[in-house]
């Protein structure tokens, strides 16, 4: 996927040419919050259900919808939070989705600086003062690899 040429044209660089202050807290806010979608690919749905012992089906019955012709992990009815997100922790995090693996390097957070302001007002890790810059091409790298 290339989301990262729909940032900007090609002949110019990203806002965030000089990359970005990021350290994962492990704080568990970006598996929270409004209702929305965790896309999952067959691949990662067969790992996760082998993960948790579960044959591919009652994996899939039991934590997957189908949106169109996608599928996306389920989520708490009442919180909306990610289904395996207990005590602020991934339960599956040795394979969770990639989706969750390149937050928050999604487009939607690096249309412009004030978006990328407006995903820190959630994520404590954005521009974080303990944080390295994660350079310009490992973001525009993740922001190709996200599935969303």
């Amino acid at each position: 996927m290339a989301h990262a040429l729909n940032l900007y044209k090609a002949e110019e660089k990203p806002w965030y040419s000089k990359g970005l202050r990021f350290k994962c807290t492990g704080c568990g806010e970006c598996c929270t919050g409004a209702p929305g979608y965790v896309w999952v690919s067959k691949e990662e749905i067969i790992a996760m259900a082998e993960l948790l012992q579960l044959s591919v089906d009652k994996f899939s019955k039991k934590y997957i919808r189908q949106v169109g012709g996608r599928h996306s992990l389920i989520e708490d009815p009442k919180t909306f939070d990610c289904v395996f997100l207990k005590d602020k922790k991934c339960t599956i995090y040795r394979v969770r989705p990639k989706q969750c693996q390149t937050f928050p390097w999604w487009v939607q957070n690096l249309r412009s600086e004030e978006d990328w302001q407006k995903a820190s007002a959630y994520c404590e890790g954005i521009n974080h003062p303990d944080a390295s810059i994660v350079p310009c091409e490992t973001i525009t790298d993740e922001v190709n690899n996200s599935p969303i």
